[in-house]
């Protein structure tokens, strides 16, 4: 199936997806977040679409975006309608409050005509009533009512030859969501699209996310991914690259192998390993980088790395898989490993990236580098005792 232009299912690469989270009755502010989540690395885009006024915004959203889009429908089934006649590239349905079966045909009907995917999107939190039950009996377990309800929706969809469906079955409860998806991948050939919904804040929901998703696309389930965290939506897209790139699925940007420092280490290292990551990530090349903190063993332990710095005392080694090509004194560690990386990169592309200037080498500071603090005292990177 496609999503706009945008393959999902087959042969297709894993796709990430995230959501906007701007009022979508204002386009202008809609297509600005949109054209953020895409330059950052979202292939396919979710909007609310609540009410008549983010409606009548998708006609400008549609034609603007950079990406395509999937409009997010509960309760209304005419937004739904509304949504297709505005150009939507795909439709996200919830069986837990859209139950009358008329109307899911009349949307189902409409998305045909235009040729508009339908994502059946279940949420552990809004299924479906339990059907009264006999004496003594127990209601199914949750993962099961799930499926049943994406069952049902699937149910009459087919029964009127539609077939360009993708699934999704998102728990809070990774063992819950894990089970779902297991089953409904065991019942229908359907693309599946992961997430752990309402995951968390960042710290907690990555993990989370990272557990249910990373188990069930290393068991070969999972066409697209939704990394769901309480944060801007910007936030979420690194976190799903990383969890694609863990696996060994995809890649994008900059893959830095950091060891996590012990008392051995004589460098500043997690401060270095920053700057290494906001420089090799800002260029966008799908090259793998390692900052080590022992002359050693740092070679060997990331000896898959395309490159790398072991930092010792006052010196260390630059290395290309594992093997060293150059020893370069502590002041010029980062400028060093940058100019092995141009060269790393040339020859992969085709073209090296500019060498960046004194002034902007010492710019490349994240946020989260600049007062971390040291793992000896006294020691750090030249000129940043300066800078503080």
């Amino acid at each position: 199936m496609h999503v706009g232009d945008v393959q999902v299912g087959g042969d297709a690469p894993v796709v990430v997806q995230t959501m906007t989270n701007t009022d979508t009755a204002d386009a202008r502010a809609t297509l600005e977040q949109t054209a953020r989540l895409a330059e950052e690395g979202a292939e396919i885009v979710r909007v609310a679409v609540p009410d008549k006024a983010a409606a009548a915004a998708l006609p400008e959203i549609v034609r603007g975006t950079p990406v395509p889009l999937i409009a997010d429908i509960h309760f209304d089934y005419k937004l739904a309608l509304a949504s297709i006649k505005a150009g939507i590239h795909g439709l996200r349905l919830n069986p837990g409050n859209i139950r009358d079966a008329d109307k899911v045909r009349e949307v189902v009907r409409a998305a045909r005509e235009r040729g508009i995917p339908i994502r059946i999107g279940v949420n552990e939190g809004s299924l479906p009533p339990i059907p009264p039950l006999a004496d003594g009996e127990m209601p199914p377990p949750k993962p099961q009512r799930m499926v049943d309800a994406a069952l049902w929706e699937i149910g009459i969809l087919e029964e009127m030859g539609f077939e360009d469906i993708k699934i999704s079955l998102k728990a809070f409860d990774v063992p819950t969501m894990v089970t779902a998806y297991r089953e409904i991948a065991r019942r229908v050939p359907y693309p599946l699209h992961l997430g752990v919904t309402e995951a968390g804040t960042p710290g907690a929901g990555s993990v989370r996310s990272a557990v249910g998703i990373g188990l069930l696309l290393a068991e070969g389930i999972g066409d697209t991914i939704r990394v769901s965290l309480a944060a801007d939506p910007v936030e979420e897209l690194p976190v799903a690259w990383n969890i694609l790139s863990s696996l060994n699925i995809r890649q994008r940007g900059a893959t830095i192998v950091a060891c996590p420092t012990c008392g051995r280490i004589e460098v500043d290292l997690i401060p270095l390993a920053n700057q290494v990551e906001a420089h090799f990530q800002k260029l966008g090349k799908p090259i793998t980088v390692a900052v080590m903190g022992c002359v050693v063993n740092g070679p060997g332990e990331s000896r898959d790395a395309d490159i790398g710095l072991a930092a010792g005392k006052g010196k260390g080694a630059i290395f290309r898989k594992g093997e060293v090509v150059r020893i370069v004194p502590e002041e010029q560690f980062l400028s060093a490993l940058i100019e092995e990386g141009r060269q790393v990169i040339a020859e992969k592309f085709g073209e090296a990236p500019p060498a960046p200037k004194a002034e902007e080498l010492d710019a490349i500071i994240p946020m989260t580098a600049v007062d971390s603090a040291a793992t000896r005292p006294g020691q750090g990177l030249p000129g940043r005792a300066a800078r503080r």
